[in-house]
């Protein structure tokens, strides 16, 4: 089934389900699952069995990786070439309610951020004239705290609640194929499709999280507008002195909460405070997104949103596309299209509109090392006047163990 894509669906609490793809919990989950690779070696059983009877004795879960990204485009203002690699170390530990439906756990993911060469991945669109992110995380920031949170389940795993320093793209308008790591690179087909203000990660706040019914599920959170992730403790200061905060509540459905990311149809509102010393005013919006499993291996949707300020990328994009796959353990193919409107409280006005298409083929090359070759087409890059269109072939490499 396609519907393993990119995470494992076998967790039961909403805590599992409600958090996206590239969360701490998901993202345990996915590594702790048997691949099918391509070259059929796992090097690491042993270090996998060491890891469960250490979770089984204490409930703590843990893994770490590296992952690394590269470009070169066809045409550039600047350089023409960027490069960038993340360490992560990250785990879950259940300390409260162990193995029952309401358990807590502290949840946590430590990161070094770095660039290779001069240009990091993050930047390099202002290179290409482009108002946007060919990759939203891979940045020269250094060691960071992207997550350090109590999950706390409750009403026999149908709720969770977060409290400490979260991502907010781990619950805003999450999707199947939003994550950085293992999906589309370009913010276009991530959270919001661009089009939400601020996005704070590392950031202290709170959300929570809740099923109606099978089918139906809310989630809301308020987390500090001016986070610094390579500064965690400093949030104290940020959020109770200057108070600017980034607020959202989403609605959604799905066929079920295994299916939460996948068979899913939700609209997420979000409202940002103007942050004074950052110089950005205040903002609010509203992303929509739609997904539907066909056939076992398609996966098409269809997602985009509009805001008004809030230091966005765009004021209205719409994004669609479909993922491929006979086997997500194995191999995934994405493909999608954007289109965009620079906003012109970011940007300025008279700007064009942009059209950006990206492409990308996953191969799960051994059971801990993933390949992802990947094309991106940007026509109309906004602050480009020479070039009509560029094209950026990327590689990115993910170790994990």
């Amino acid at each position: 089934m396609f519907c393993g894509l990119p995470v494992s669906l076998h967790a039961q609490s909403a805590g599992d389900v409600l958090a996206g793809p590239d969360s701490t919990p998901s993202l345990l989950a996915s590594d702790d699952q048997e691949k099918d690779d391509v070259l059929d070696v796992d090097l690491q059983k042993t270090w996998s069995d060491r890891k469960a009877t250490i979770k089984e004795k204490t409930g703590l879960d843990f893994g770490f990786d590296y992952n690394a990204l590269g470009y070169t485009a066809s045409a550039s203002l600047g350089e023409d070439s960027a490069g960038g690699g993340a360490f992560r170390l990250f785990g879950s530990w259940e300390l409260a309610g162990r193995g029952s439906a309401n358990s807590g756990s502290l949840v946590f993911k430590f990161e070094n951020r770095h660039k290779f060469g001069d240009v990091p991945v993050t930047g390099f669109g202002a290179e290409l004239g482009y108002a946007g992110l060919v990759s939203s995380v891979f940045s020269d920031q250094g060691w960071r705290t992207t997550h350090l949170y109590w999950e706390q389940n409750f009403a026999q795993g149908r709720g969770v609640a977060y409290v400490g320093w979260l991502d907010v793209t781990d619950y805003v308008d999450v999707y199947a194929l939003a994550s950085p790591w293992s999906g589309f690179s370009n913010l276009a087909f991530q959270t919001g499709s661009g089009t939400i203000g601020g996005l704070p990660d590392g950031s202290l706040g709170v959300a929570a999280g809740y099923f109606l019914n099978e089918n139906v599920y809310v989630s809301a959170g308020i987390a500090d507008a001016n986070a610094d992730a390579s500064d965690p403790l400093a949030g104290w200061d940020t959020l109770f002195g200057e108070g600017e905060t980034f607020k959202s509540v989403e609605i959604g459905w799905t066929t079920g909460q295994k299916a939460r990311f996948v068979n899913n149809a939700h609209l997420t509102f979000w409202q940002i405070d103007e942050r004074k010393k950052a110089g950005t005013p205040k903002g609010h919006g509203v992303a929509f997104s739609v997904s539907q499993i066909v056939g076992d291996h398609w996966f098409p949707f269809l997602r985009g949103g509009w805001s008004e300020g809030g230091g966005s990328l765009y004021e209205a994009a719409l994004s669609a596309g479909f993922g491929y796959t006979q086997d997500p353990s194995r191999n995934i193919l994405g493909v999608g299209v954007n289109w965009s409107r620079p906003n012109e409280d970011t940007f300025g006005s008279g700007l064009d509109d942009q059209i950006t298409v990206e492409v990308f083929q996953k191969w799960q090359l051994t059971e801990g090392i993933e390949l992802t070759p990947s094309f991106q087409i940007i026509h109309n890059p906004a602050f480009n006047p020479t070039e009509d269109t560029i094209a950026l072939l990327g590689l990115r490499a993910r170790i994990a163990f």
